[in-house]
């Protein structure tokens, strides 16, 4: 017996931690009138980090069973929803095969589709920070700081033989757990990426300073760990030196943020650009509500500004 209740109108889910705290509580409404979604809703679902496998087989099943429950958005527990529903998907796309997470699921001619759309969202989100050409030029380096669904997605997009010469010089993966590194290292596996890759077990915040401090001149460090959101802190200490004209990257856009605190404090010494997570939780939530819906929703341009516009008025009421 399912504790979810069948829908009464199209609901989409939001599969998080902390979804009351989420500003797209307020925002979806706003865009569900300007895309004409009708009388869909957003639901939030809250499962603490790694969860019972039990729990996301249950709300999986109902989604899949129920015909008024669309799709979900999932966030945090990509990797770990994908491992325990992973055999009650009809259709895995090629992304989530690759990746072992779901980000988003959706629904098409009855069958329930398990999808990763975090490579695509955060390539968006990347190449709107960072100009073409720009690891080809500086042979800057990225820290991903988490081994989790979102830095696979963001080595995907920056690993991928397309970019030709346009790819990091090194990408260096910390985490506080073995199991996920040594995870992300087989996927990276089968991307087959002429990359040189490493992989640190940081499982205290002074090792994370201590691979910041090695990085070349331009590098890209990023907050993929979730504190400063799901769990209060940094991946760093205060004693972290951020590298030369390098450029931070906080995931998070709420709470607290500690780490784009510490990156301000040094941004005019050490020429910093900072970039929170604001662009990608929108290109996140559209690519999502895209598939969804089964709508078009542009990813640059004027309607693609319109809908960031409405999302921050939103998000201030």
């Amino acid at each position: 017996m399912s504790r979810y209740r069948p829908a009464t109108q199209p609901t989409f889910y939001f599969v998080g931690v902390t979804t009351t705290s989420s500003s797209i509580m307020r925002v979806f409404p706003a865009w569900a009138r300007h895309l004409r979604l009708k009388d869909a809703v957003l639901k939030g679902i809250d499962f603490p980090l790694h969860a019972d496998p039990e729990a996301y087989r249950d709300v999986v099943s109902f989604i899949k069973s129920d015909p008024l429950s669309l799709g979900a958005l999932v966030t945090t527990h990509k990797i770990d929803l994908f491992n325990a529903a992973r055999d009650i998907f009809d259709v895995i796309d090629p992304h989530a095969r690759l990746m072992h997470e779901t980000s988003c699921l959706s629904k098409l001619g009855g069958k329930l589709i398990c999808h990763a759309k975090d490579p695509i969202s955060s390539g968006l989100a990347i190449d709107g920070f960072i100009p073409a050409g720009y690891f080809a030029e500086t042979g800057a380096e990225v820290l991903s700081m988490g081994a989790g669904g979102s830095t696979i997605a963001i080595t995907w997009h920056l690993m991928h033989k397309e970019r030709g010469a346009d790819a990091p010089s090194r990408i260096i993966v910390t985490d506080r757990s073995q199991p996920r590194l040594d995870q992300i290292e087989r996927i990276h596996k089968d991307m087959t990426s002429t990359v040189e890759i490493k992989y640190v077990l940081a499982d205290r915040p002074e090792l994370n300073d201590e691979t910041l401090a090695a990085l070349k001149p331009g590098s890209l460090v990023i907050n993929a760990t979730g504190l400063g959101k799901d769990a209060p802190g940094s991946p760093i200490t205060d004693r972290g030196v951020f590298p030369k004209r390098g450029i931070a990257w906080d995931l998070n856009y709420r709470g607290d943020l500690i780490f784009l605190d510490q990156a301000r404090r040094q941004q005019a010494r050490q020429q910093l650009q900072i970039e929170d997570g604001w662009t990608y939780f929108l290109h996140g939530w559209t690519q999502v509500i895209a598939e969804v819906f089964d709508i078009a929703i542009p990813v640059s341009g004027p309607d693609f500004d319109d809908m960031s516009r409405i999302a921050i008025e939103a998000a201030k009421g």
